[in-house]
Formats: structure tokens, C-alpha cells, sequence
């Protein structure tokens, strides 16, 4: 009788898949497909990682939601990870909320 060990095979060395890995894959396989076509070199696993290191993986998820029901999917993607348009949105707001507009004199005699 054979030992079950020599029918199941081993692998030397855990895989090293994870969530984050698949998503940064997913969005590198997308943006490639229109950097390739515009003449741009192709974006590389350690880019992508650099790029999204400060992003949790939950906002990846909400992120690949977002990128994938706009029409431009690699324009979209690009917006969205460019904080200025978070900030002077914000910043903004809150500037016209406190302004002091001033419409009439307060004295009555001018």
C-alpha cells in the first residue's frame, strides 16, 4: 500500500496571492490596455504599488466599483487617486460659508 503523501502534491512555497495583489493586477491590466494604445509605456507591479500604498484595500474595492461604471475607465482611475480634487473642493466650501458680505451701510445717515 502506497503512502497517501505520494498522491497529493506539495508545494515547496506558500502562495503568495492576496487580495490587495489581485486588485493592483486588475487595475494594472486595465490602465495598460489604454497606456499601450496611447504610446505610453506599460505601468509595472511595483508602480501600481507605490501608487496605491497609502489606500486602504477596502477603498480599492470602492475605487474599482467607481472606475468600472464610468465610461473612461483610466480617466476616472486617474481623478480619483489625484487628491487635489478632493481638497480645493472642501477648502472652498468652507471659505464661502464664513464669508461676511456686507450689504448696505449699517448707518442710516449714509
Amino acid at each position: 500500500m502506497k503512502h497517501i503523501g505520494d498522491n497529493l502534491k506539495r508545494t515547496l512555497e506558500p502562495s503568495k496571492e492576496t487580495e490587495r495583489g489581485e486588485l493592483m493586477q486588475y487595475f494594472r491590466q486595465r490602465l495598460n490596455l489604454d497606456r499601450t494604445r496611447d504610446g505610453f509605456p506599460p505601468i509595472t507591479m511595483a508602480r501600481m504599488g507605490k501608487m496605491l500604498e497609502k489606500i486602504p484595500t477596502k477603498d480599492l474595492y470602492y475605487l474599482k466599483t467607481v472606475c468600472d461604471s464610468a465610461k473612461n475607465f483610466s480617466k476616472k482611475f486617474w481623478w480619483e487617486l489625484n487628491p487635489k480634487n478632493f481638497e480645493n473642493k472642501t477648502t472652498n466650501d468652507t471659505k464661502k460659508k464664513y464669508v461676511r458680505t456686507r450689504t448696505s451701510s449699517p448707518r442710516s445717515g449714509e
